[in-house]
């Protein structure tokens, strides 16, 4: 054995090992130089060279997160807001180095340990990955407090919605990223979304906070919204709306409440709805505004505004009469019927009793443009400008030439489409004394593009007439609201269904204005589909106006204009032999 190592040692050559030793010596003299550069003979580059290398290492930029603007109702009361929440993060490439510590990652944050493992093994090639979005700080910090490698925490805001499902159709919500998706959240995005800040901050090793390095830029807050939404009013019709629906069995409602002094939306509700903080249980076909998406044809809701063509015509006036007998007409190859046979109505009674045969008598006496011509100056077919997103411009259909049951189905409301909001805006001109305003949403003051469309005294005459649809023996009588004065309008229509009417499926509506003296509020129920059997406006739709309007009166200090009636009414009840 000594003799075969003695030759093993003989066979290494010596110049190997020269070259190794000539190769460490240069190294080392390599380096020497390149520290007597770096500290001496260039000793500014050195450090800069020496710092950018540490920089590189420790100093990361940090994004501050800006919060969206508020949405707030008329007075202020919050309808959407965002708070902080933080949501952690991975980097695959440094977690697979620890995975075994996967099953206390998966513990802390609250998921699947199988889960958490196969998704972080199938993205190891990535360096960013959430795991778990939008939790709360505190949660959050507990996780980090483990020190597994590879795991983050990055700062964020969610948003919040206080009033939940009462106003979730109007404001919308945002996704996860904080982006509006529906609403007026979708409408207002630039305006309410901010802009993230930036920081230079010191980490260790690890990726620890050390220290911040300088102010950086700050982050800018998006812009608050303030709605034109009385958030009291709002929570009002919500739970009649609601409670109207579960009454009559209905499939849909839609309630609206205009300012007619202004335009401004007070109140705006849909039925069924959804709540956007709890996304699991949101539903599509629930999410969309009916108030201002769903068109439907307005029936006798626009009768008043036939009754205004005859008035500007000059052909008719307030004292004029239509004689109804025998109770149905015959137009072409259709036979329109009332109830009952009427026999000789004003205008004021016409509308009263909501005659087809008078109204189709009337429509027929009159030029065959003159009620399209209305109907187009109230702002039927067109939008309301609101800018809302998916707003409906409804459809106002105009016949080079028209046959003469397409005459009077038009004058009573078929063959043309509206939204609910088209037909309280419609109905705020008559309010008004005969003037459109644009349809508001949000509080911006007084706005010009108001006109006059319609003569005053012929708006305030048929507003008068309409006072007596809500009193004894007219079809709203259910609208009625004590001590004040109402003018409105019931309709049921009979809804299309494969291309054709409906014998049993309706829509019921009520547009009524308060008080009547000098309306300053204007508003339309819709019930789609009551299922109770009381499928007429004034039944299903009429009680609704009631209390939420009645109600409204008070809240917005509105005097009641109707106190004598009261007053007579209670007399004649204590009369002996009184009822």
């Amino acid at each position: 054995m000594p003799k075969r190592t003695k030759q093993t040692v003989q066979l290494v050559p010596i110049w190997r090992f020269m070259v190794m030793a000539l190769g460490l010596l240069s190294l080392a003299i390599l380096l020497v130089w390149r520290t007597l550069n770096l500290q001496i003979l260039d000793a500014d580059r050195g450090r800069e060279f020496l710092q950018g290398q540490g920089n590189a290492r420790t100093i990361r930029s940090e994004s501050i997160p800006a919060h969206r603007g508020m949405i707030v109702d008329r007075h202020g009361e919050p309808l959407a807001v965002s708070t902080p929440v933080a949501s952690i993060w991975a980097d695959p490439k440094e977690l697979i180095q620890a995975m075994g510590r996967v099953p206390e990652l998966a513990r802390l944050l609250e998921l699947d340990s199988a889960s958490l493992n196969k998704k972080i093994s199938s993205l190891s090639s990535r360096r960013f990955v959430y795991l778990r979005r939008h939790m709360s700080p505190a949660a959050a910090e507990r996780v980090l407090s483990a020190s597994i490698p590879g795991v983050y925490m990055q700062r964020e805001y969610r948003r919040y919605y206080p009033a939940g499902e009462v106003v979730s159709h109007l404001v919308g919500f945002t996704n996860i990223d904080d982006e509006g998706q529906e609403g007026l959240e979708l409408a207002y995005n630039d305006w309410l979304r901010g802009t993230p800040g930036s920081k230079r901050v010191l980490k260790d090793l690890y990726g620890n906070f050390v220290r911040d390095l300088d102010e950086g830029k700050p982050a800018q807050p998006g812009n608050d919204l303030q709605l034109t939404i009385d958030l009291r009013l709002q929570y009002l019709a919500y739970k009649e709306l609601k409670a109207a629906l579960q009454r009559s069995r209905a499939k849909a409602g839609t309630l609206v409440m205009l300012d007619s002094d202004s335009g401004e939306v007070l109140a705006m509700v849909n039925q069924p709805g959804f709540n956007p903080n709890n996304r699991i249980e949101m539903k599509l076909a629930a999410m969309r505004n009916r108030a201002m998406t769903d068109m439907f044809e307005p029936g006798s809701t626009v009768k008043p505004f036939t009754v205004v063509a005859a008035l500007e015509s000059g052909k008719f006036s307030a004292d004029s009469v239509i004689d109804t007998n025998p109770g149905h007409i015959r137009i072409g190859s259709k036979t329109l019927v009332d109830p009952v046979n009427y026999g000789t109505l004003s205008l004021e009674q016409m509308l009263k009793k909501s005659s087809q045969v008078g109204i189709s008598k009337l429509s027929l006496a009159l030029n065959e443009q003159w009620v399209w011509d209305v109907f187009q100056r109230i702002g039927l077919g067109r939008s309301t400008g609101t800018g809302f997103p998916g707003e409906s411009n409804g459809i106002l259909p105009n016949h080079p030439k028209w046959l003469p049951i397409e005459r009077a189905n038009f004058a009573f409301g078929y063959g043309l489409s509206v939204t609910t909001l088209q037909l309280a805006q419609a109905y705020g001109v008559l309010a008004s004394g005969g003037v459109l305003r644009p349809v508001s949403l949000i509080q911006q003051g007084r706005k010009g593009g108001e006109q006059r469309v319609m003569n005053e005294e012929i708006a305030r005459s048929v507003t008068q007439m309409l006072e007596s649809v809500i009193r004894p023996g007219g079809t709203g009588t259910r609208a009625h609201i004590d001590a004040y004065r109402v003018a409105g309008k019931t309709g049921t229509v009979h809804k299309i269904v494969d291309g054709g009417y409906a014998d049993d499926r309706y829509l019921s509506l009520f547009v009524g204005m308060a008080p009547a003296s000098r309306p300053r509020v204007v508003t339309v129920v819709t019930i789609d589909e009551p299922g109770s059997g009381r499928y007429y406006g004034g039944e299903a739709a009429a009680p609704v106006f009631s209390r939420v309007t009645g109600e409204a009166m008070r809240l917005l200090n509105i005097a009641p204009d109707a106190v004598d009636e009261v007053i007579a009414d209670k007399a004649a009840k204590k009369k002996p032999g009184s009822a």
